[in-house]
């Protein structure tokens, strides 16, 4: 269930969604779990953020950036400094959003880990999301180094896979991994759609995809396969909502048009 707190009846009946937005609305009507939303901005924010990580992912997986333990990891000099931990530093000068475009623009320079594809999958969809000016305001000394995040990239984690949305990330244990390849103990990966995901390193693949991939890499003999954990793991949209306003003042201007039934009970708003 969602409720949106002191709304206008008709905002919340003014939503625009694209095909992955609506999925998500309707999943969320129809949840057990109650989701509360300030406003209706809120919510629509949430619905294109997580829009914009689905094609993050995507982009990313399209790019031609290559999968590179930390040892191993690759950056474009121009934008990046390489760091003797195998992250990445931005370098003095260089616009946040241009490092960022940089990796999906010039994939083939590029080299990470699983942890890191999936922050910087993040950061192109808050610089998508929040536009240029904001996101170089806010997101100033990038360090892309496994789960290394910007302060103002706050990440919620819960523990409930059924309760998980599209651009969410969720992780596949491999509880007997080859001791020799402790980079395959498991893989984080963007949810794209229903039992579609993306893993840097294996790509867009079903659970069972993922996970057959993982027990190739399990040691001789195992019989304990990799599964797909609850964990899972999304950005704090309302925090990140709040820097696209102060970056961006007409961002509030935004028109609404939801599919839904509406009902008004005090100073709440239920959608169903």
């Amino acid at each position: 269930m969602i409720i949106i707190s002191d709304s206008d009846v008709e905002q919340v009946n003014k939503v625009t969604q694209s095909d992955v937005e609506r999925e998500i609305l309707q999943k969320k009507k129809a949840s057990p779990v109650i989701y509360r939303y300030d406003s209706p901005e809120a919510l629509e924010f949430e619905l294109k953020m997580r829009s914009k990580i689905v094609k993050s992912a995507t982009d990313l997986d399209a790019s031609g950036v290559r999968f590179a333990t930390f040892k191993g990891s690759q950056c474009n000099k121009r934008y990046w400094s390489r760091t003797k931990n195998g992250g990445f530093g931005l370098k003095s000068g260089v616009l946040p959003s241009d490092g960022i475009n940089d990796i999906f623009q010039n994939g083939y320079l590029y080299a990470f880990e699983c942890a890191t594809a999936v922050v910087i999958i993040l950061y192109k969809a808050v610089l998508d999301a929040i536009h240029k000016e904001a996101f170089n305001t806010y997101f100033t000394e990038l360090f892309l180094w496994g789960w290394n995040v910007d302060s103002n990239l706050r990440l919620i984690s819960v523990n409930n896979k059924n309760e998980a949305y599209l651009g969410d990330i969720l992780y596949f244990e491999n509880p007997d991994h080859l001791p020799e390849t402790p980079e395959w103990q498991g893989e984080n990966t963007v949810m794209l759609a229903n039992d579609q995901y993306y893993g840097h390193g294996i790509g867009i693949e079903t659970s069972e995809g993922i996970i057959s991939a993982l027990n190739s890499k399990r040691k001789p003999g195992s019989m304990t396969s990799a599964y797909l954990s609850e964990r899972v793991l999304h950005p704090d949209f309302q925090s990140l909502q709040k820097l696209s306003v102060r970056g961006n003042p007409l961002a509030v201007q935004n028109k609404y048009s939801v599919n839904a039934i509406v009902a008004r009970v005090g100073a709440n708003t239920y959608i169903y």
